[in-house]
């Protein structure tokens, strides 16, 4: 019993023996294991913090439309609960945070060395957050050809749904310091142009009629004051008269650009069909002259030429075969 008393008596000092120092601060085991069970506590409760708010949030009617600054905001709040915990549990654990200023130096050096790319996108994953130019739920194209629904905005990334239902993982920095096209910034509709050509001679009437047809069996087409579809003659093409089908769609339309574009395509081309309007051919014109064409053999004389009065058979005797 002495033995196992001695032992763990033993144990608890060696656990609480100072190993390092810290300014004016001495660090144990036992300081730096209450220190991450602290740290890991507030972290772990400010997840479910957020997660309880969002719940909560889409249970309300209020804020049904409001997603993607529901996620701001909470996540905002949870990083400012990562960040006071953290501070909290250093000064409690009797940490002196005067000497964290080694550690700071010790980070600039880091950032100064290799973490430039770490610190500008978490500084960007801020700014997104704060400014609300990119939110949850957000259709955005990217200069480098990434197109897709935002799904969520982390410290590090920003991961974006194609409508593949491939995840991308992009950096935050990318969303600040190159070209970004939000199709859903202002709202949930957007007007589409969708081009298509006719033959020459055809009524133009004809073709509008068929276009407004095509544009009302999709479903998501806007048809209200201000936002009516309406059929554009806008060139005079090589083969065609090119015409644009105008219209406004919705957000079920807007999210799948490259479907939608498809899809009008396919009633326009019924519409023209059954409306018997024909859709051209490339055409080109030849004109034919009449001449003399002189053509020669490449390494002969030409035609002209005195070259060619002379004999082209050898005077040479031969002998015959025996």
């Amino acid at each position: 019993m002495n033995t196992q008393e001695f032992s763990f008596d033993q144990f608890l000092t060696w656990f609480s023996k100072p190993l390092l120092t810290v300014g004016n601060s001495q660090l144990s085991i036992a300081t730096v294991a209450g220190l991450l069970l602290l740290i890991i506590a507030f972290w772990w409760g400010a997840k479910i913090i957020e997660s309880s708010i969002r719940r909560l949030a889409a249970r309300s009617p209020q804020l049904a439309n409001s997603s993607g600054s529901v996620f701001a905001w909470t996540r905002i709040l949870r990083y400012t609960i990562w960040i006071a915990g953290s501070f909290a549990a250093l000064s409690y654990m009797g940490i002196d945070l005067t000497g964290l200023a080694i550690l700071g130096g010790a980070i600039g050096v880091g950032v100064g060395l290799g973490l430039q790319s770490i610190v500008a996108n978490f500084v960007s994953g801020i700014i997104l957050l704060l400014e609300k130019t990119l939110k949850v739920g957000d259709f955005v194209e990217l200069q480098s050809g990434v197109r897709g629904n935002v799904q969520e905005i982390s410290l590090r990334y920003t991961r974006i749904t194609t409508n593949d239902d491939v995840d991308i993982i992009v950096p935050n920095n990318e969303f600040t310091q190159s070209r970004l096209v939000n199709w859903t910034y202002s709202g949930r509709k957007q007007r589409l142009h969708i081009p298509f050509g006719v033959a020459y001679g055809t009524d133009k009437d004809k073709v509008k009629a068929a276009g407004l047809r095509a544009a009302t069996r999709v479903p998501g087409v806007l048809n209200e004051a201000g936002h009516e579809p309406d059929v554009w003659l806008v060139k005079f093409g090589d083969s065609s008269l090119d015409f644009e089908l105008v219209l406004w769609a919705g957000p079920e339309l807007v999210a799948k650009p490259g479907s939608t574009h498809a899809l009008f395509m396919w009633v326009l081309e019924d519409e023209l069909r059954d409306a018997g309007i024909e859709i051209p051919f490339p055409q080109r014109d030849l004109h034919v002259r009449s001449g003399t064409l002189e053509v020669a053999l490449k390494g002969e004389p030409p035609l002209n030429s005195p070259d060619l009065k002379r004999p082209l058979v050898s005077n040479t005797e031969t002998q015959p075969l025996t």
